[in-house]
């Protein structure tokens, strides 16, 4: 009888702590779910409770990296507003001069909506596209007008850490800044938006997002009439109130915030008037934490020609175009054998429809960049795990500390490094792996060469579960640097790390 009472005590202890286990590991995971209205208003579908793997976008089997379905809106459609391109306040020689402010503002998402309190730059929402002339100095007077810290981060960009707007360059409220970037990279499409430690995620939900066209006067042969036959398209989920409000608190996700309601350039339902035959559309994916498969509605191909930092060895077709958090893509759209309306598709839901009537002839020239291929079984300089999910996430099982340098580089090394994403309990999720101050190259996946699409320039790269990616990258400029997951509220609570780069 003894040893049987034992038995039981043994396994009612076993079970318990399991129990104790699942709770923390699911702590604040389904806490601001449960609390979300049911009835989705305002011309949406209900919301859902928060389910599936975040796969490349695809939905999976119940567990962490939970995320909204997006469905499909009834809202009007509205012209897809193209960002503003912001005019210098002054252009002297070598250098261009700009004013970007940090503002709060209201926007009305829902034709019968409420107005939310925005966040933007120089506007309510959002913000312009800031043109980097390569060769150029451009110098940018930052002024925050909010009442909250923020910094101003220049994504993508290879610049030295002092100017980067990482979480120690905090702008505080109602103060400015100064930062000065010599732009030296290729043409490329980068992005700006702010990452101050514990205020990311909400900032960046709340529209602090802009645009960073990187050009090249030399450069030729491709689209580039900025809203013509050239057009950003930074793409968002969002969840909203009954009344139509964005409501970061009561929809925030430790594991990822994510949305049921697609917006293009901060706008539902958006519509293109197509005017030439071929399109080039810069993708951006601004979600905190959603990975977006784009598709066009007639099944043709998207020609991918760039990716993060700039083109790719030669345009790549491919139906489905994959971004996670943080990453870029540059694709081309015919238009030449199109008679009806052509739809932008994110996991089978339309946001924008592009609008096709009399074209003007186009012809195109598309450059081309080559790239020195490296053994995919080159040998790892340093190895970084991603592990966890929700407030228990971790690089090389630790978590950010400011006061801790986790990588220490000389200016001009090149190292391979060999990203993990360690799979837990509930199988993992995909973690977008980005770092400052660098662009790298992708050297291979689990072994084997990386795909034509990402045979170019990337500052952002995608790493499923249970996948190793080596990367090459070569240290440029000083300072310490952040490396993090791009999920917005993983970075937040801590799966970032500091790379200290010296002479």
């Amino acid at each position: 009888m003894k040893s049987k009472g034992m038995w039981f005590l043994l396994t009612g202890i076993l079970i318990g702590g399991i129990l104790v286990l699942l709770a923390v590991l699911f702590n604040g995971t389904w806490n601001h779910n449960n609390n979300m209205n049911q009835d989705h208003m305002m011309g949406n579908d209900s919301s859902t409770r928060q389910m599936g793997d975040h796969m490349m976008g695809n939905g999976g089997p119940m567990g962490h990296g939970a995320t909204q379905n997006l469905q499909a809106s009834d809202e009007p459609t509205q012209p897809l507003p193209i960002p503003t391109a912001l005019q210098p306040d002054r252009v002297t020689g070598d250098t261009v001069y700009y004013t970007v402010e940090a503002t709060k503002g209201t926007s009305r998402f829902f034709k019968d909506g409420k107005k939310s309190e925005t966040f933007g730059y120089n506007g309510n929402l959002l913000g312009p596209m800031l043109e980097l002339p390569k060769g150029k100095t451009v110098v940018i007077d930052t002024i925050n007008r909010l009442d909250e810290p923020t910094t101003f981060h220049w994504h993508g960009l290879v610049i030295p850490a002092d100017m980067d707007g990482g979480p120690h360059q905090a702008v505080a409220a109602g103060k400015h800044a100064q930062v000065r970037l010599d732009i030296d990279q290729e043409p490329s499409t980068l992005w700006f938006h702010p990452h101050p430690m514990g205020l990311t995620a909400e900032q960046v939900y709340k529209g602090l997002a802009g645009l960073l066209y990187v050009t090249d006067d030399a450069q030729s042969g491709l689209p580039n009439d900025y809203g013509v036959d050239d057009i950003p398209l930074i793409v968002q989920d969002r969840l909203f109130t009954d009344n139509g409000e964005l409501d970061y608190d009561a929809h925030m996700n430790v594991d990822g915030t994510t949305g049921d309601t697609i917006l293009a350039n901060g706008v539902i339902n958006t519509t293109f008037d197509v005017q030439t035959e071929t399109l080039r559309v810069r993708l951006v994916n601004g979600s905190n934490a959603r990975n977006f498969d784009f598709t066009l509605s007639n099944g043709k191909n998207l020609i991918q020609i760039a990716g993060d930092g700039g083109l790719l060895e030669k345009p790549v077709p491919l139906k489905t175009i994959s971004l996670t958090p943080g990453e870029r893509a540059e694709v081309l759209i015919d238009f030449s054998q199109v008679e009806d309306d052509v739809s932008l598709e994110a996991d089978g839901v339309t946001f924008t429809t592009f609008r096709v009537g009399e074209l003007d002839k186009t012809s195109i020239d598309i450059p081309t960049t080559k790239t020195r291929e490296r053994s995919t079984d080159e040998k790892a300089d340093r190895r970084l795990t991603l592990f966890g999910m929700g407030n228990m996430v971790s690089i090389n099982g630790k978590t950010f500390d400011p006061e801790r340098i986790d990588i220490e580089a000389k200016r001009g090394d090149t190292e391979v490094w060999e990203i993990e994403n360690k799979p837990d309990m509930m199988g993992g999720m995909t973690h977008p792996f980005h770092i400052h101050g660098v662009q790298f190259r992708v050297i291979s996946r689990d072994g084997s060469p990386p795909a034509d699409q990402e045979k170019g320039w990337k500052d952002t790269v995608a790493v499923a579960p249970d996948e190793q990616v080596k990367i090459e990258l070569t240290f440029t400029k000083t300072g310490t640097f952040m490396y993090h997951c791009h999920i917005l509220e993983h970075e937040e609570n801590g799966m970032m790390g500091q790379l200290k780069v010296t002479e």
